[in-house]
Parts: C-alpha cells; sequence; structure tokens
C-alpha cells in the first residue's frame, strides 16, 4: 500500500540576523522577500507539483503568529489539514513531533505516514530538481530509511552544517534502477567546520550542506526519539494528548508541551540513527540567513550592487539596499548592507552581515520594541501603524478588512478620537451604535465600552488620535472578542501572547 505523505512545514523561526525587516512577532518566513509571496507562501505554492502524492500540510507555528499564517494560506488558496500552536519554542525535534503525531491521528488505524518536514524560510530555483528530490527521499523513507536533503555545495561555506556521506546505497533486489536516488548513507554530522575542512570535504566530493529538509514515517521519527530522546517523546505526546481546537488552530498543551527539552532534530535523531541516508539536491537552495545570502539572491547592477525600493547609488559597489518607504542615498561606499524601516535602519558590512544577531541580543536585553515587532502591526482584523507618538498623544493608522470587527472594549487610562478616511465604519459607543463614512469622525471617552467593525466590501481606513497619561498597550480590557482572546485585562492575563491592542 502507498503511504500517506504529508508535508510538515515549521514555520517558528526568528529569522533574528534579517533584523530590522524580521522581528519576533513579524519573522522572516512570514515577510516578501523575493517576490510577492511570502516565504511560508512558496514553500506551500513549491509544494503544488506533488499534489498527486501529498495530503494537505501540517503548518506548526508559533501561537503569536496564527492569525498571520492563516492569512498567508488562504491568500494562496491553501487549506492545511492543521495548524499546530506551539506555546513557546523548543526547536525542531519536538515541533516536527507534534507534527508526527497529528498525521497519524489523520490517518487509519496501523497507518505509517510519511512526513516531508521543510523549514517554512527557504528559497529553491530550480523547483523541478527539488519535486524530483523529494520524491526519490519519499521512496526511501517508504522503505524505512530516515532520508534527509543535502545540498550539494557550492563553496567552502562554515555558516552550515555539513554532511559526511558513505557509501551508496545502491539498487535494492527487484527494484528499477531508475527509481535509484543516489541516496548515500550519512557517515557523520559536523557542525559549522573551519573553513580549512570545508575545502578539503568539497574537494573531495564527499558532503553536502545540511538543508534542515527531512523525509522519515512518523512511526519510525517517533521511535527514534523513544529511543535518543525519550523526554521530548513523552512531554509532545501529553502536549498533543491535551491539545485543544481553537478558532480552526489545534492548540497544543503548554503546561505539557515547555516539559520538552529544547534540541534540534540533529541532535535529537539524527546523529544518532544508524538509518539515515542523504539525498543529493542541486537546485539553486538558501536558507536566507543573512543579509548578505539575500542579496546573493538577486540580480544586481554592473557594479554588483543590489536596490529594493526607492534609493539612489552613485559611485558604490557590491552594496545591497532595502527601503521600505523613505528613500535612501548612498554614496561613495563598497560592500554595506543599509536597510531602512519606519522605526529602525542597519548600516553593516556585508562580511559581519551575521553579527546582526547581536544587535538583536542587545535589543531584547533592553526590551526594546524594535525587538520585538514593527511600527506596522498586524491583527487578525487588519492592521496599524503608530504613526506618531509623543507625550500625551499617540496617532495611528487603523485598517480594517472587510466583514471584520475589534473586540468590544475600554481604556482606563486613554481616551480615542477616530476620524473615517476611506469605506465605511460602524462604531459600538456605550449604549449606541452608529455608521460613519469618510471625513466623518467621534470621539470615544475614557473608561467607555466601544467597538469598530468595517460592513463595508472594502478596506475600512482611519486615523485614531489617543490622548491619556498612559497610551501603552496593555491598556485594553475585552469584554467580547471573536478572535478567542481572552476577556481579562491585557498583558500577563490576556490569552494572547501578541501585545494586545484593538
Amino acid at each position: 500500500m502507498t503511504p500517506s505523505v504529508f508535508p510538515v512545514i515549521l514555520s517558528g523561526g526568528a529569522g533574528s540576523r534579517l533584523w530590522p525587516l524580521s522581528r519576533e512577532l513579524h519573522p522572516k518566513q512570514l515577510i516578501a522577500l523575493v517576490d510577492e509571496h511570502t516565504l511560508l507562501q512558496v514553500t506551500v505554492r513549491r509544494l503544488a507539483a506533488l499534489d498527486d502524492a501529498l495530503r494537505p500540510p501540517i503548518v506548526v507555528c508559533n501561537e503569536a503568529h496564527r492569525f498571520l499564517v492563516a492569512e498567508q494560506l488562504a491568500d494562496v488558496g491553501v487549506t492545511p489539514a492543521a495548524i499546530l500552536l506551539e506555546p513557546a519554542g523548543r526547536n525542531t525535534a519536538p515541533a516536527i513531533a507534534a507534527g508526527a503525531l497529528e498525521a497519524l491521528g489523520r490517518c487509519g488505524e496501523g497507518e505509517d505516514p510519511v512526513l516531508v518536514v521543510l523549514p517554512a524560510d527557504h528559497v529553491i530555483r530550480d523547483e523541478a530538481r527539488f519535486d524530483d528530490a523529494v520524491r526519490h527521499a519519499v521512496a526511501e523513507a517508504a522503505r524505512g530509511t530516515i532520508a534527509l536533503l543535502g545540498v550539494v555545495p557550492a563553496y567552502a561555506e562554515t555558516g552550515y552544517g555539513y554532511i559526511r556521506a558513505g557509501e551508496s546505497v545502491g539498487v535494492r533486489s527487484g527494484e528499477n534502477s531508475s527509481e535509484n536516488s543516489g541516496a548515500r548513507r550519512v557517515e557523520r554530522f559536523v557542525e559549522k567546520p573551519d573553513a580549512a575542512d570545508a575545502a578539503a570535504w568539497i574537494e573531495a566530493g564527499n558532503c553536502f550542506w545540511n538543508s534542515g529538509m527531512f523525509v522519515f514515517r512518523a512511526g519510525r521519527y517517533l521511535e527514534e526519539l523513544r529511543i535518543h530522546a525519550p523526554d521530548i517523546r513523552r512531554a509532545v505526546e501529553k502536549a498533543h494528548g491535551r491539545a485543544r481546537p481553537d478558532l480552526g488552530f489545534v492548540r497544543l498543551d503548554a503546561d505539557s508541551f515547555i516539559q520538552s527539552p529544547a534540541m534540534s532534530v540533529d541532535h535529537a535523531v539524527m546523529e544518532h540513527t544508524l538509518d539515515a541516508v542523504v539525498v543529493p539536491l542541486d537546485a539553486g537552495w538558501s536558507d536566507v540567513g543573512s543579509w548578505a545570502s539575500l542579496s546573493e539572491l538577486s540580480e544586481g547592477d554592473e557594479a554588483g550592487n543590489v536596490v529594493e525600493g526607492d534609493a539612489i547609488l552613485h559611485d558604490a559597489r557590491g552594496t545591497y539596499v532595502r527601503s521600505t518607504g523613505r528613500m535612501v542615498a548612498a554614496v561613495g561606499v563598497a560592500d554595506l548592507v543599509i536597510v531602512d524601516t519606519a522605526d529602525a535602519v542597519l548600516v553593516a558590512g556585508k562580511q559581519s552581515a551575521q553579527g546582526v544577531k547581536e544587535v538583536v541580543r542587545r535589543l531584547e536585553g533592553a526590551s526594546r520594541e524594535e525587538f520585538r515587532t514593527h511600527r506596522k502591526v498586524y491583527r487578525p482584523w487588519g492592521n496599524y501603524d503608530s504613526v506618531h507618538a509623543s507625550e500625551g498623544f499617540k496617532v495611528k493608522h487603523i485598517v480594517v478588512h472587510p466583514g471584520r470587527r475589534l473586540s468590544l472594549q475600554s481604556h482606563r487610562h486613554r481616551a480615542e478620537h477616530w476620524v473615517v478616511v476611506r469605506g465605511t465604519a460602524r462604531v459600538t459607543r456605550g449604549d449606541e451604535t452608529f455608521t460613519l463614512r469618510a471625513s466623518q469622525s467621534t470621539y470615544i471617552p475614557k473608561g467607555v465600552r466601544h467597538r469598530l467593525e468595517n460592513p463595508g466590501p472594502g478596506q475600512l481606513e482611519l486615523i485614531e488620535v489617543q490622548t491619556g497619561s498612559y497610551l501603552g498597550e496593555d491598556d485594553i480590557h475585552r469584554f467580547e472578542d471573536a478572535y478567542g482572546r481572552a476577556g481579562a485585562d491585557a498583558g500577563a492575563a490576556d490569552a494572547d501572547p501578541v501585545p494586545a491592542s484593538e
């Protein structure tokens, strides 16, 4: 019997080396970096050529990203088998275990499906070669091996983990040679070798970059965890067994899940199993792990400069500039990365681009908002942009999608003035409900229950001016909410880990 094949998409990463574009609450997999689609959308669309063999994907993500993930999947017409919510990051081994248990639960008794485990933040240029490698890896996994896609190295990169490969698996008795994957036994995993070792292995032709893409049967993976990382298996089994549905998501039990050790699948399983094989992948792969690597994916001008957005370069070479709004000018520079967002600017040497992670660490240590989120914040109902703030007031541009509504809420410390600039707003203020159109406005006094809705077919846009003694995003009390967020005062009591706003 041909086994069911489930893609398991891992969408829990932070992408800190792509700050300031990638933030904790809006990481790189949820951003359009190389074309009009986000990396998550590119990942699920990449599976389209394998539709005849695949079940709908199981997506594992941080619960703080759940509405963005669901909306982005819907935007490209993908209905997942499940979106599993991690209450806390525990690295890839527990995340994959949750996906394995979910896949087993969606199959018939005694069936052991094959999982195609894919990070949500990779770029692959040659999708036909990727499809071919996945099919070969699925065939290997169906026979009981633990397969992974090993990228044929283009140069002696020291920022990737390596796989040293042994003998060819070969064609098994009774099998058609055309089905042979070219798979090779895995001799060992090496974590980021030095330049000399990497160059020697590439010269010998016996190594691959570790792509982080794996293919194996769900039951086989769980059995490997039982042997090599039993604490992970026990914790995730309990978390999945106690999971509950929540507005179309599957919320893993938090108390159980956080008991799992935080460990990568490499350390938990791949470095210990005796049945690992590597399937070569030569398809223009990149993990988009830094601004330098993103620059390499883009076509530059004759001086090697790459410009995304509004920028003017003069007497510049080898420089990557990305602007999300303002015009950027660079004069007499070389080999730089310049990234401008609404609230932060990064200037780094290309050779120092990996050091961006240290900037992020310092921002996190200082509890800076630039670590967590952008000035523009996405919500299940739309988004808001904090245009300006000063002592005693804040101005926001708010967008509400058609048919969506904010929670029924009140604020203890601030009043709000709303001016509609586009679309139609249905406003609840105290005991009254009324409609506002473009150029009309209303005032929401401090402490009054209120709600904003968009009953129209188009986007609702308005300007909100807040005034008061405290304008923090945690000054909110929810009485009703369409998105399952708690009714208690926001902050620690709020079920949504995202700072509660509107």
